[in-house]
């Protein structure tokens, strides 16, 4: 079947919860994805950061293939010989003391909202049912129905009610906004994006994340970083977190910890949080899975050399500083960090849906967000040749 039938199917059998650009992928490797015509274009979407090692690393698929000769799935009813080494590993590499591993993000997030109340209760004594969850506003974290409870997306929200109570939203990037919510004795959780990546890659203010962490221990509250798009080297650090020296009290990973190849997520935090936890309490089938454990576990030992850190960091001065220096008339503001921005264009110039399109022609995928924003990922293994000519690319739909 050639691409417009594969489309045209897609679009009559299965569901419309995704606006996806007219390319349908047959294969892929590195930066590269190839449709099913034979034509390639530059992945600078990365799937939203799970892909940040590129497509079909061979490390990555080694590890996934030796697993598959093995064991791929025990559930937690008996123990892997995985489990108890990617624990350790991942928890070493961030500086922290015990790991929950699940499948997807919004399941990491739910998890971290589970624990952060059960803290709440157990440890900090809260009255039950009294629990106050602090978020940000237009955050995004996922699309369960606690979690877009505490959306302002109305596409998320709209007509999916009625929404689980015990959330309070606070101005993001703003630290008094925070303290004032965090004088409430019932809050025991500030759950944030160190970087807000749906909303266009919102870089908050310098000092921001330390002082927010400072002002939750102060307050006997768990600051949660949301770190499944912005983590494991997006921004030229392993965390975002890392850029302020924060160490979060738990801290929710996903998306690029499976390597691109299995769905694996993880809250990480410490002892006296994640032990509040008991047998029976929670849980899922596929979490913790071996073959997701064991690419798990290569995506952490190619993170502690430290080289796609490294990468990022420096390919991404490159990236920002051409995009800020070369930014056409349309463009309003360039924001980002590592190899992750957002370029937001003037009012007049929006929706930038067409400008995506005009990129795609070109042989570059790259998607909008919010309907202002071209938001870029590009792979951390990509080469300095390939990034111009991405970037060359959105410059020229740019203009």
């Amino acid at each position: 079947m050639d691409s417009a039938a594969l489309r045209q199917l897609e679009d009559e059998r299965g569901a419309h919860n995704y606006h996806p650009l007219p390319v349908v992928v047959a294969s892929a490797e590195g930066a590269w994805v190839t449709d099913v015509e034979g034509r390639r274009y530059l992945d600078f979407l990365s799937a939203y950061s799970a892909l940040n090692f590129g497509h079909r690393h061979p490390r990555l698929v080694a590890a996934a293939i030796d697993q598959l000769g093995k064991v791929t799935l025990t559930s937690r009813a008996v123990h892997s010989d995985q489990l108890g080494p990617f624990c350790e590993e991942l928890a070493d590499l961030v500086g922290m003391d015990r790991v929950l591993p699940m499948n997807t993000g919004a399941e990491g997030v739910e998890t971290a909202i589970k624990v952060s109340r059960a803290w709440g209760y157990r440890v900090k004594g809260v009255p039950p049912g009294e629990a106050v969850v602090l978020v940000a506003r237009h955050n995004f974290h996922g699309r369960t129905t606690t979690i877009i409870s505490f959306s302002d997306d109305p596409v998320a929200r709209d007509d999916f009610g009625p929404f689980t109570p015990g959330f309070r939203a606070v101005s993001y990037g703003d630290i008094e906004s925070l303290r004032a919510a965090l004088a409430d004795p019932n809050v025991v959780a500030f759950l944030v994006e160190p970087i807000q990546g749906e909303a266009g890659v919102i870089v908050p203010p310098p000092g921001y994340l330390s002082e927010a962490a400072a002002a939750c221990r102060a307050a006997d509250v768990l600051f949660v970083a949301d770190e499944v798009q912005s983590g494991l080297g997006r921004t030229g650090a392993t965390l975002t977190c890392d850029w302020e020296g924060v160490t979060p009290d738990v801290l929710v990973l996903g998306k690029a910890l499976g390597g691109g190849i299995v769905p694996v997520s993880a809250v990480v935090s410490r002892d006296d949080v994640l032990g509040v936890l008991e047998p029976g309490q929670h849980g899922s089938t596929f979490g913790g899975n071996p073959l997701a454990l064991a690419v798990g576990r290569e995506v952490v030992a190619m993170l502690a050399t430290g080289e796609y850190q490294q990468r990022s960091r420096e390919l991404g001065t490159h990236m920002l500083a051409r995009l800020h220096n070369e930014a056409p008339e349309s463009v309003e503001q360039v924001r980002g960090r590592g190899l992750w921005a957002g370029v937001q264009v003037k009012a007049e110039f929006a929706p930038v849906r067409p400008r995506c399109l005009r990129a795609l022609e070109a042989g570059l995928i790259v998607k909008e967000t919010h309907d202002t924003t071209l938001r870029l990922a590009p792979p951390l293994m990509i080469d300095e040749a390939d990034l111009d000519a991405g970037i060359d690319i959105v410059l020229d739909v740019l203009g």
